[in-house]
């Protein structure tokens, strides 16, 4: 029987448009860690689906066909969209992503709601945010905390 999930999927697998699939999976290769798991070329040589696992979660990605309305953040000018990565040391990840040719969009920091936390935007205009939980902390704890936060940002 067909599982409805394959095996190593979880519910929820983001899929990206990149202007260079190829270059793409280097870039993770390099800033995440990522394992290749294969690429299906189209007649042209553009990449019409590749896929990567970094951590336990496959990265599906495409080139731009943009006959067929599918477009890269850097042909749209930006994306509304980022990927949150968890890592077991934010640090070593996130200055790796640096190192790898990712720009940074909000320097790692000790983030109000627990975790050590910071964006980049990688080579192909996909923003990740890249993560690891310090501290548990309660909805309220991190209202309060929150409050904090935004209160000493306004005393600037």
């Amino acid at each position: 029987m067909t599982k409805p999930i394959p095996d190593g999927f979880h519910t929820t697998t983001p899929s990206l448009v990149v202007s260079d699939s190829k270059g793409a999976i280097e870039f993770y290769k390099k800033a995440f860690d990522a394992n290749e798991i294969y690429q299906m070329p189209a007649p042209d040589g553009k990449i019409m689906h590749a896929m990567v696992q970094i951590g336990d979660s496959f990265v599906m990605m495409s080139d731009e066909f943009p006959n067929m309305g599918s477009k890269s953040p850097t042909t749209l000018g930006g994306t509304a969209v980022t990927i949150h990565l968890y890592v077991k040391d934010a640090d070593k990840t996130f200055n790796q992503a640096i190192q790898a040719g990712g720009k940074v969009t909000m320097p790692i920091m000790d983030a109000f709601w627990g975790d050590r936390f910071g964006t980049i935007t990688d080579p192909y205009g996909h923003s990740w945010a890249i993560a690891t939980h310090q501290k548990d902390m309660s909805p309220e704890e991190m209202r309060k905390a929150a409050e904090g936060y935004f209160a000493s940002l306004a005393k600037q």
